[in-house]
């Protein structure tokens, strides 16, 4: 605690080249922040698009990675309601708790730790905490869990019960969250209504997961791969719709079941 940690990271050095396994300097966490040692970390295709740089402003060198699980290390200054030990998950919305937004049940949208994803700094003093022999190495949606360690805004840290296990409810960080919010706090499909979900990946199947758990009587899951079907009833759905089996649009096909 307190001290600069040596550990590896994948770093992205130019938009679309391979990864490079590199030793990292991470710096201890400043005031409001956290250092987190990551055991497990998945690959959200947010992580490629932004590897790929082929829409948006390239940033690099920089560490991905937004979806994971890890222990905390150290605390800085201010931080209260996490302490070393703590199992947690990051959140690339994190909350400051005091703006309107996240004063509000209608919306996540945090005034001061929204995602940005052209901030490669920490909010507090506009630096990184990664470098590599003195150069700094850009942050990912404050978060870069694609290191063995990483210093997060305090915000941008879920405390959960260390009983569950890091390498499953990792995904809880993006993919299942996502899915499961869009449902349940943005559809709000009415008890016995029909559902369609475009696309049975995870985000896709934790969509079911919250259609189902709102009750809807009908939830018809649509994608190009039939193997997901079988996988996604678990989650809910009902009925299936391949597009490559229509020739008509794949919404008249759902609207006519």
């Amino acid at each position: 605690a307190g001290k600069v940690i040596k550990c590896k990271a994948a770093v992205a050095w130019e938009a679309g080249k391979p990864l490079s396994m590199e030793e990292v300097e991470v710096a201890p966490p400043q005031a409001m922040e956290v250092r987190v040692k990551i055991l497990f970390t998945s690959l959200c295709h947010t992580d490629v698009y932004f590897w790929e740089a082929k829409g948006q402003t390239p940033m690099f060198p920089r560490i991905f990675g937004h979806e994971a699980g890890g222990i905390v290390e150290s605390v800085g200054e201010g931080v209260t309601e996490l302490a070393p030990g703590d199992h947690v998950l990051p959140v690339f919305t994190g909350e400051c708790k005091e703006c309107p937004h996240c004063k509000s049940a209608e919306s996540n949208m945090c005034d001061l730790l929204r995602i940005n994803t052209d901030r490669g700094v920490m909010i507090g003093d506009g630096k990184s905490r990664f470098s590599i022999d003195g150069k700094p190495i850009y942050h990912f949606v404050g978060t870069s869990t694609f290191s063995e360690y990483t210093v997060m805004h305090v915000g941008c840290v879920a405390k959960i019960n260390p009983e569950a296990p890091l390498d499953k409810v990792c995904v809880l960080s993006c993919g299942i969250s996502t899915g499961l919010g869009a449902s349940i706090n943005v559809a709000k499909p009415p008890k016995g209504s029909t559902v369609a979900i475009f696309g049975l990946g995870a985000v896709g199947l934790a969509a079911a997961e919250g259609a189902r758990i709102a009750g809807a009587s009908r939830i018809i899951g649509v994608d190009l791969n039939a193997s997901r079907f079988e996988e996604a009833r678990k989650f809910g759905c009902t009925e299936f719709v391949n597009p490559k089996d229509h020739t008509k649009p794949v919404q008249q096909v759902c609207f006519f079941m």
